[in-house]
């Protein structure tokens, strides 16, 4: 049987649970947080604007890296059609029959309904904030989007599943960092709108490494090979490709990067620690009837996260701040 009929049927196997899945880890539109809970309201006069004036006050306490990291994440969070077009394609997920399509493309389009939310908070709170170049961030924007999109998972459920399992858990502690600073610099509406956030990414981690586990249930060699495939390619982050206008493909990359790392949002040392808690919950070490190559695949992975915590200890993350068109200096501490 050809590798791609095998995750056909697992994933048509899978997809009759994905109604249970949709019920435990979305929450339903009618009771889901919206922006509006976290952001002024517009359509009442006597607060609207004394709470903008706060947002812009409490704004001027907040560092120029901190900014960087932000309108990084937001922009992150902006490139959403990208990332759904991109899971559309996996191999089992069919969106073409009928309104829904079959149970994975129900749950994408559901999934993506939830993330959606979070780019619209955060640009509406930049906006709000006075302290960033919108027009550079929306350029940007535009050009994540644009410039596409590549992983390394192809149509693979299976290592697509791996990436989203992944990414979700690094989100939720980039959002939660960033929501612990804002707390420090007094800033509780942004932290209130960055906890309740990454919240929604932990949900989303549950949800997509579950899928996981269901996997290694039925098909574990398979799954072993596309974990460790996955974990030798490294897994890039969505905003690979980060560029201001003018720049070449992902050349705001690095320093956004670097940003998040001298503020201690996302770091080095996080992506191993990401790596140890997916072995820990797939338990990896414990799988049963591997094949000669799948065990080869599980010894590699269950040594990387050593040997990579060897080399992020090596890693010096530049101490100058590289200035972004989004940003204006004259505009933050």
């Amino acid at each position: 049987m050809a590798l791609t009929n095998v995750r056909l049927e697992v994933m048509q196997l899978l997809e009759k649970k994905v109604d249970g899945f949709l019920e435990e880890f979305l929450i339903p539109v009618d009771t889901i947080w919206q922006p509006t809970d976290f952001l002024p309201n517009s359509q009442n006069e006597d607060t609207f604007f004394d709470e903008v004036k706060e947002i812009r006050e409490l704004a001027k306490e907040l560092p120029y890296d901190f900014w960087v990291t932000l309108v990084g994440d937001t922009i992150t969070e902006e490139a959403l059609p990208t990332y759904e077009s991109w899971l559309m394609d996996v191999e089992g997920i069919n969106q073409h029959d009928g309104v829904q399509g079959n149970g994975w493309s129900k749950w994408v389009r559901h999934w993506t309904a939830e993330e959606n939310r979070h780019g619209d908070t955060l640009n509406k709170y930049l906006y709000l904030s006075g302290r960033v170049d919108m027009k550079e961030i929306e350029r940007t924007t535009q050009h994540l989007i644009m410039d596409g999109f590549d992983i390394g998972t192809g149509q693979d459920p299976y290592k697509n599943f791996v990436y989203t399992s992944f990414q979700e858990l690094a989100t939720y502690i980039s959002h939660n960092r960033v929501a612990k600073l804002a707390r420090k610099y007094k800033n509780k509406s942004l932290s209130k709108m960055c906890t309740i956030i990454s919240g929604d990414e932990m949900r989303h981690y549950n949800a997509y490494s579950r899928f996981v586990q269901e996997i290694f249930k039925v098909d574990p060699s398979n799954m072993m090979i596309a974990f460790k495939d996955m974990m030798v390619n490294k897994i890039v982050m969505p905003a690979q490709f980060l560029r201001e206008s003018g720049d070449s493909l992902g050349a705001a990359f690095e320093e956004f990067s670097n940003a998040a790392q001298r503020i201690g949002v996302y770091t080095a040392q996080d992506y191993v620690d990401i790596m140890r808690k997916l072995i820990v919950k797939w338990d990896i070490a414990n799988l049963n009837e591997l094949t000669d190559e799948a065990q080869k695949a599980r010894d590699f992975v269950m040594a990387l996260p050593n040997r990579m915590e060897r080399i992020s200890q090596r890693i010096k993350i530049p101490q100058e701040v590289t200035h972004f068109k989004w940003v204006n200096p004259a505009m933050v501490k």
